[in-house]
């Protein structure tokens, strides 16, 4: 009888020694090859390097801003690279604005491997290079993509910037992994914790939360919850149809544009 009890436990206690010790394999799906500019050159857009303070030069991709327009830091999600996200800056390039697409450790050809400091890190990076072009706070925009959402909301509430745009944002990974695996402690196992719940409140900055009802990825109530907890002049648009990749589809950039527009100036 006894086995009865100790093969399931046996099978348990390996899937989560498993998640434990894979965690971050299972958070970043980095595309590693370096990232092709393509066609972008055309519209300005250049290579940089962003030197990190633990010693790390990361290839960035940037378009300077137009005369007088605001520069936007675009944090990607944990998947792919920035190449995958080719798209999403042309269309911020038609409005003028500038873009800074960081691409982070371990993605993109970069050195390094990923984990949260190591995000931050590069965040800290990119705000740096592009104050050293010239960009004050009040003409600098955090936009963060999913998992780089919380890296903006850390950003934003260490430093002044004139705006912050969260993508399918959610209250911590611990609260996001339990929810999809309840049938182990998720919550208690999770290194990189990415809690934007706690630093929320600290953003003195205008806010744009964009989320899309049918995201299976990020549900509606973690980005509602951290919506809730804003303390700063916040906006929220929500795309009912729209699931956790494809907001720019159903007109997020529209909405994004509308509010650089009424709060940056």
């Amino acid at each position: 009888m006894l086995w009865l009890i100790g093969t399931p436990l046996i099978a348990y206690l390996a899937i989560l020694l498993f998640m434990f010790a894979f965690q971050r394999q299972l958070l970043y799906f980095p595309d590693r090859a370096h990232p092709l500019l393509a066609g972008l050159p055309q519209l300005g857009v250049r290579e940089v390097t962003l030197r990190t303070e633990d010693g790390l030069a990361l290839l960035a991709w940037y378009l300077p801003p137009g005369e007088g327009r605001p520069a936007i830091a675009y944090l990607h999600g944990n998947g792919g690279n920035i190449a995958y996200r080719a798209d999403r800056l042309m269309r911020l390039a038609r409005d003028g604005y500038g873009v800074l697409m960081v691409e982070y450790r371990g993605y993109g050809g970069n050195p390094g491997s990923p984990s949260e400091a190591g995000l931050v890190a590069d965040g800290v990076a990119a705000l740096d290079y592009l104050r050293r072009q010239g960009l004050p706070g009040e003409r600098l925009v955090l936009y963060g993509e999913s998992l780089g959402s919380a890296v903006a909301v850390h950003l934003a509430a260490a430093q002044p910037t004139a705006a912050l745009i969260l993508e399918s944002p959610f209250t911590s990974i611990a609260a996001v992994a339990q929810h999809h695996y309840p049938f182990v402690p998720a919550r208690r196992l999770v290194w990189d914790r990415f809690d934007a719940l706690a630093e929320i409140g600290r953003v003195t900055a205008p806010v744009l939360f964009l989320q899309g009802g049918r995201d299976a990825v990020v549900p509606i109530q973690f980005g509602r919850a951290l919506f809730d907890a804003a303390a700063a002049p916040k906006e929220r648009w929500f795309a009912p149809d729209a699931g956790h990749e494809d907001l720019f589809r159903f007109g997020a950039f529209d909405a994004v544009s509308d509010f650089i527009e009424r709060y940056v100036r």
